[in-house]
């Protein structure tokens, strides 16, 4: 598999769980202490606008809706 076949199959993924952003941000922080906390969140933000996830605390950033363009 190239390069650009392992991206399409991660942004599949996070569009589908993009709970897994949040989780990956708070491992970070956890291992770092939450020194670049800041850093991670803009990481989390730039991560979810890359394959179109909810930001977070928006509505139906755990729940995927089958009808939208990002459930296809």
């Amino acid at each position: 598999m190239d390069l650009g076949g392992i991206v399409n199959k991660a942004k599949a993924a996070l569009q589908k769980n993009p709970d897994l952003i949040e989780k990956g941000g708070d491992a970070i922080d956890k291992a770092t202490k939450g020194k670049y906390a800041g850093q991670v969140d803009k990481a989390q933000d730039a991560a979810r606008k890359a394959v179109g996830a909810p930001k977070q605390g928006e509505q139906g950033a755990t729940e995927q809706n089958p009808n939208s363009p990002q459930g296809q």
